[in-house]
């Protein structure tokens, strides 16, 4: 798989197959694209694809006959970690029919459109975000007839919500209509946001926070008495109006949560903490949208756990 292995796809599970992205940055050359088989003794490596430094993010599209790789690599803002474009999520549109993908480096959102017969893309005007702010990842979200994207900043550890317009000319509009801290009314402006999703039942927005002590919470060895320092995971419920309401900021149950995910009824969230080297599993009450008990956890990771996925079968 590489040493530096950065993201996890099981959009095709079903016919056995798992999507995984080397980052590689300590040897930019040994970035790839991997399909690995899922048999009964785990995941084996089953085609391998070199691809530019770098990728962070995958997403099919075309009727999963394509995907789209974001690459973290490239032009530059003016914020500090923008010396680069760092394109660092990919993204489909409700539709089908549009890409998009949040630029760290740049302040934007680059938007391309399928062609749904060759599944090449066509790249239509940028959307301009803050300055400064460092747009990382981003979820859409449908209310009633009205669409909107929720986009979560690594530099200024922002949320903004913005209503979606599917543009006449093609491309794709958005009018933002909220903004709020990853912190919720603790505005902390030293952290890195990192991811963001969308809980199952499409009620709740979650967001990670790193390198920002939330509390003190027990060690998951039960042997070791000594509380380790834990960031924070944040949940929001959106409105109708597509603003953001705070729910509460919870534990992530280690240091710099890179990565989570819900299981397929969203009573649990796993959380990859990087610099802990742990996942973490936590109950979560789904009409609340509360994190409740950790109940699971794997510690002293051979190596970070960039990336983290429930397989429910």
């Amino acid at each position: 798989m590489g040493p530096q292995p950065s993201w996890l796809d099981t959009t095709l599970l079903k016919s056995g197959t798992v999507l995984a992205l080397n980052e590689a940055w300590a040897t930019p050359d040994s970035a790839g694209l991997y399909a690995l088989k899922k048999g009964a003794d785990g995941l084996s490596i089953k085609s391998y694809l070199p691809v530019l430094g770098g990728p962070v993010s995958s997403q099919f599209y075309n009727n999963n006959t394509a995907v789209a790789i974001a690459h973290y690599s490239g032009g530059h803002g003016p914020g500090a970690g923008q010396t680069t474009s760092h394109v660092h999520h990919s993204i489909l549109d409700p539709t089908g029919k549009y890409l998009v993908f949040p630029d760290l480096g740049l302040d934007a959102i680059h938007v391309f459109c399928i062609d749904p017969t060759t599944g090449k893309l066509t790249a239509h005007d940028d959307i301009k975000d803050a300055t400064g702010s460092g747009p990382r990842h981003g979820v859409f979200w449908k209310s009633g007839k009205d669409t909107y994207f929720f986009l979560v900043h690594e530099i200024n550890n922002k949320i903004t919500s913005f209503k979606v317009e599917y543009l006449a000319k093609g491309g794709l509009g958005f009018t933002k209509v909220d903004e709020q801290s990853t912190y919720g009314p603790k505005d902390e402006p030293f952290g890195a946001a990192g991811e963001i999703q969308i809980s199952p039942d499409q009620k709740f927005i979650l967001a990670s926070n790193r390198n920002v002590t939330l509390s003190n919470i027990p060690n998951p060895d039960p042997s070791n008495s000594t509380q380790i320092a834990s960031d924070s995971i944040a949940t929001f419920q959106p409105q109708a109006d597509g603003k953001l309401k705070f729910v509460e900021l919870a534990p992530s149950g280690g240091k710099f949560p890179r990565h989570f995910s819900l299981n397929k009824d969203g009573s649990l969230v796993a959380v990859g903490n990087q610099n802990s080297f742990s996942v973490d599993i936590y109950a979560r009450d789904v009409k609340t949208g509360k994190l409740g008990n950790r109940v699971a956890s794997a510690y002293d990771l051979p190596s970070l756990p960039n990336n983290v996925l429930f397989i429910d079968e």
